[in-house]
């Protein structure tokens, strides 16, 4: 066991040896951290936290009570193997949030980005890899192997399936079941979730460019209209729009490997 002198740990709390426990730590009343936790500097845990597995959490997160971190995978091909949680810096983790760690079959590790905000009871599923900047609202669930992009939101009540992919800067609306990949800067909802449009919002807000969101805005259209496949058509779109970034973005997003559907605008 490694506890920086300068870490706070409230004496009812079970730090157990072989944890690393970094500088300027706080660690609140009842909390549990097991053997192989790693927290980095400035981590606080506000009570009743329970950290598990090889898990590493990175520099100025906070973790509320009764989070279940780094806990047996919900995976029923899970043997035991050691597999491990990587959580980045300056994350919020709100109360009763579950993340597992990976799986043998999936890659041996489930990575959470920095900055991001998940809100009570999120669920982030074993093998996931979640991008920066993510929020997930009030009992939004990762399925496993699902791919998140930087920028994410997904609201609250909302599901994603399993190996799933959602391109960055996506929108998710609350209640969503969403079954097929996302393209970037897509806004997603219903029931079995259809796609409804562009981001725009977002893109305003992280500061894209007019022309280039203009030039998205032309694509898109392009891409849910026409003759051929949809891949046909992304294909065309790449090349019609060679300096635009945000279209380029899309289409590489849509060129790479999946196994599953795009989620596509009603018809």
């Amino acid at each position: 066991m490694s506890i920086d002198p300068s870490a706070q740990i409230h004496p009812t709390s079970v730090v157990e040896d072989g944890a690393v426990i970094g500088p300027d730590c706080k660690i609140g009343p009842l909390c549990t951290i097991g053997p192989e936790v790693m927290l980095g500097a400035g981590v606080e845990l506000k009570s009743h936290v329970a950290l598990a597995g090889w898990t590493h959490i990175g520099d100025g997160t906070t973790i509320w009570p009764f989070a279940s971190i780094g806990h047996r995978p919900q995976d029923l091909k899970f043997a035991g193997e050691r597999t491990q949680l990587v959580i980045g810096k300056n994350n919020m983790i709100r109360e009763h949030v579950t993340m597992n760690p990976g799986t043998e079959g999936g890659g041996g590790v489930t990575r959470v980005g920095d900055g991001g905000l998940y809100m009570m009871g999120v669920h982030v599923g074993h093998d996931c890899m979640v991008g920066n900047g993510v929020v997930l609202a009030n009992n939004a669930s990762l399925g496993g192997h699902c791919i998140i992009g930087d920028n994410v939101v997904i609201g609250a009540l909302a599901g994603v399936h399993q190996f799933c992919r959602i391109g960055r800067g996506a929108m998710i609306g609350g209640l969503a079941a969403v079954v097929s990949d996302v393209i970037p800067f897509g806004t997603v909802m219903g029931d079995r979730a259809s796609l409804a449009g562009l981001n725009l919002v977002g893109l305003r807000r992280r500061g894209a460019d007019k022309a280039e969101i203009q030039g998205l805005r032309a694509a898109f259209t392009e891409l849910f209209s026409g003759d051929g496949s949809l891949h046909e058509r992304a294909a065309e779109i790449s090349a019609r729009y060679p300096q635009n970034s945000l279209v380029q973005t899309v289409t590489e997003f849509m060129s790479s490997e999946t196994s599953r559907h795009f989620t596509t605008p009603d018809t």
